[in-house]
């Protein structure tokens, strides 16, 4: 049974929402105290949303991943009942959101914290407000320090620079930083400057597959918020085309990844931090693209091509790469990135990307340290295997399919 909070400050508009409170944490300024809070009823994560939006505004790490739409309709679609702990922090004198750490309890088979969007989601982070990193970071590491007691906090797709990595210098107990997926980045920028960082020949030849694509009067469609539900399933029709009989990711055809992606991309679109973008010839869909986007990151996360581009010889990453990297311009903020997302595909190789290593992060209480050093252990495991699979994918001898799960996803 959950508690209400004894400790707010005395005004402001945040909701009294139910949750576990922790003790309260001194904030610097003369600002209030901080107080932290632990949700567990889906209902409260649901009205959460406006506050969510308005922090995850205020953190300079986020990605789209990071958004409340993506990170509730992926609960719905994935969640197990009674598992959801979303761990938070307020103040700033009017008892706003300053952090939130959204996590569900699993079982491997001890029990672990890990970050909701599971599998599906590239990046994971928690959100930090950015004028309050310092205390509010150590108010957030101290509630989930309390969350600990019983669970080894397992931080997956840390992408470097994310808020989290604030949680692990604030950890005072067993902690382990381990690599995880591969990304590939490009600067933000429009497509003209991409081709510009690259060597001569290769830039004539994107620029050559560019003027095929503009000869062929390609139409182009931004799909308004209303028609996502539909536009996702001829998405996943495409998609489903594409990779017949070549290995594609089962769950991306399952009805729960469907759902999740109609039910959170129509609320980024009314908010600016998604855009499905359909492309017909001659008056026929031949291809569809959804990317996720927030200021400092745009990513192309899912698209299906009809066969009839292939047979047109079009190069379809060119045609896709050019469209995400349209979201950049003058006013786009320093050090933004398209991300090609996870993943090293020879295609992606061509546009001269820099490789970016996600972070693992492992958190534990002293009494669940051998908790964590097995999954250290299982951690190297699977990286010995994967050299072995590598080595015989050199060899030609890979097991068949064994690398399709994520290429997949945004090959050329």
């Amino acid at each position: 049974m959950t508690a209400q909070p004894t400790a707010r400050p005395a005004t402001g508009a945040a909701p009294a929402h139910k949750a576990e409170h922790v003790p309260t944490h001194e904030a610097p300024h003369d600002q209030g105290a901080l107080t932290t809070h632990v949700y567990r009823d889906p209902a409260d994560f649901a009205s959460l949303a406006g506050e969510w939006d308005a922090l995850f505004a205020r953190c300079r790490a986020a990605t789209p991943f990071q958004s409340h739409a993506w990170l509730h309709s992926w609960w719905r679609s994935y969640g197990t009942p009674g598992r959801l702990r979303i761990a938070a922090v307020r103040g700033g004198g009017d008892g706003r959101l300053l952090a939130v750490a959204p996590l569900t309890l699993a079982y491997r088979p001890f029990p672990v914290l890990v970050p909701l969007g599971g599998a599906i989601t590239d990046f994971c982070d928690v959100l930090l407000d950015d004028a309050w990193t310092g205390p509010a970071g150590a108010a957030l590491t101290d509630v989930l320090t309390a969350l600990a007691r019983t669970a080894v906090i397992d931080l997956r797709e840390v992408r470097p620079g994310a808020a989290a990595e604030e949680l692990f210098a604030h950890w005072q107990g067993p902690r382990r930083q381990l690599t995880d997926s591969l990304c590939l980045e490009l600067p933000g920028m429009p497509v003209a400057g991409l081709i510009g960082r690259l060597p001569s020949q290769t830039g004539q030849r994107l620029r050559a597959k560019l003027r095929k694509i503009d000869k062929l009067a390609i139409e182009t469609r931004a799909v308004p918020e209303h028609e996502v539900p539909a536009a996702v399933g001829r998405l996943i029709d495409l998609h489903r085309r594409q990779w017949a009989g070549r290995g594609v990711n089962p769950e991306h055809l399952s009805a729960r990844f469907g759902e999740h992606l109609a039910c959170s991309v129509s609320a980024m679109t009314a908010s600016g931090q998604a855009r499905m973008t359909e492309f017909s010839l001659g008056g026929v869909l031949v291809a569809s693209d959804l990317t996720l986007l927030s200021p400092r990151l745009a990513g192309g996360y899912l698209y299906g091509a009809s066969p009839v581009l292939r047979q047109r010889k079009v190069d379809i990453a060119a045609l896709l790469l050019r469209h995400s990297a349209g979201h950049f311009g003058p006013d786009s903020p320093p050090g933004a990135a398209l991300s090609m997302l996870r993943g090293a595909e020879a295609y992606k190789s061509h546009w001269r990307p820099e490789a970016v290593r996600n972070k693992r992060l492992l958190l534990a209480r002293p009494a669940l340290l051998p908790a964590l050093l097995v999954l250290v252990a299982r951690a190297s495991a699977r990286r010995t295997a994967a050299g072995w699979v590598k080595r015989w994918r050199a060899r030609g001898a890979a097991p068949a399919g064994a690398a399709a799960a994520h290429a997949s996803r945004r090959a050329g």
